[in-house]
């Protein structure tokens, strides 16, 4: 790739406008509005039907669209479907497309891979390599919007191609350590002309970057804050979350309660359950508190508790828990006013856990690469 060249589905329409209005392009401003909704559809520059050939062929000369490839999908029995993305360098993150009565919602990366080391989380598992643009997040949501209309098309569907209506940042990286291109590609995503998914049906999820949060409280976008909590003692949360021993999680609190109050937007705490170590009635009693202590007095409770029924992960030893233990977590936070829901357990069947899509194709490689070399040297 040529580094030299404009990533240009990483720009705003307006920063778009003074670009191509200026040498060498000198086109007319509405151009930009034409190559906007192009780009935001998922086309190509050869496309964009009405552009002068001639501006085509300069696009393509000038800018690269780091649109992800689709390398590989996987649909599962509920019809989830697990995205691995090939990016222009060669790297790899992956994507989940989740159906729901409400509509589509995709759940995308970051990052590839992930510097936080959660120990029940596969995307971590070899640390991070590099950070996402905000046009190679946005791409994911593009590659995958694209996928399904030439799926519906294929069908000759009368009916259209469904919508992706919401967008959760829970894939592979954490979002607040990518924070500036998270923020870009949030305004992106909403950007009129383009997608314009509406901010309150995105969640943006974190571990706990607690300077981070504070900061995009300040900026007032209307995301869900999702928190991966995941424990409520500093000594079970640091023992499988490292960045607890960084941010507490008195501090984590005091920050989501920040957030609550600047934003209005009621805060998602994740609480994925794993067989012997925060399962327990005593566990749920004791988040209970916590969270009723931070977030809210009786009557007022501006957050809600996710509970997540771990995915089994081969790599990290760690299993989820029994379907008996969740219905009995759940009931004793439901017990103390606690408003909680069990995630539906979607796309079990084709590894939708986060990273493990990339891992067995990073494995894959490997055995190609060695592979070579073997035969190199024979």
């Amino acid at each position: 790739m040529n580094s030299s060249k404009i990533d240009i589905l990483c720009l705003t329409e307006i920063e778009i406008k003074e670009i191509i209005t200026a040498p060498p392009y000198s086109q007319p401003s509405y151009r930009a509005k034409q190559i906007f909704e192009w780009l935001h559809r998922g086309a190509k520059f050869d496309e964009m039907s009405n552009l002068p050939l001639s501006l085509r062929a300069q696009l393509k000369e000038t800018c690269i669209i780091k649109t992800p490839k689709i390398e590989r999908k996987l649909t599962s029995a509920d019809k989830t479907i697990k995205y691995l993305f090939r990016l222009y360098d060669g790297e790899h993150v992956e994507g989940v497309l989740m159906n729901y009565e409400y509509g589509k919602t995709i759940c995308v990366s970051s990052q590839v891979g992930c510097r936080m080391g959660c120990r029940f989380c596969a995307s971590t598992l070899a640390g991070k390599v590099r950070n996402l643009s905000a046009s190679e997040i946005l791409g994911q949501v593009l590659a995958a919007q694209k996928d399904i209309s030439k799926s519906v098309n294929n069908s000759k569907n009368a009916g259209g191609a469904p919508r992706i209506s919401g967008v959760v940042m829970m894939g592979i990286g954490e979002p607040l350590d990518n924070f500036d291109e998270t923020v870009r590609f949030l305004q992106l995503l909403s950007a009129p002309g383009g997608l314009n998914i509406g901010l309150r049906h995105v969640s943006v999820s974190t571990c706990g970057i607690v300077p981070r949060i504070y900061e995009l409280a300040e900026l007032g976008l209307p995301v869900t804050l999702s928190i991966s909590l995941h424990a409520a003692t500093d000594a079970k949360r640091s023992r499988i979350m490292p960045i607890n021993r960084r941010y507490g999680i008195d501090e984590l609190l005091l920050a989501c309660r920040d957030y609550f109050d600047k934003t209005g937007r009621r805060i998602s705490f994740e609480y994925a359950l794993i067989e012997g170590e925060n399962d327990t009635i005593s566990d749920a009693n004791n988040l209970a508190k916590l969270l009723k202590q931070y977030m809210g007095s009786e009557g007022e409770r501006p957050f809600h508790v996710n509970l997540i029924p771990l995915n089994k992960v081969r790599e990290t030893g760690l299993s989820g828990s029994r379907t008996t233990s969740v219905r009995a977590f759940a009931s004793a936070l439901k017990a103390q006013g606690v408003n909680v829901t069990i995630r539906r357990k979607l796309g079990s069947d084709i590894d939708a856990s986060c990273g493990q899509l990339r891992i067995a194709a990073e494995q894959m490689a490997k055995k190609e690469r060695a592979k070579i070399y073997n035969n190199s040297n024979k």
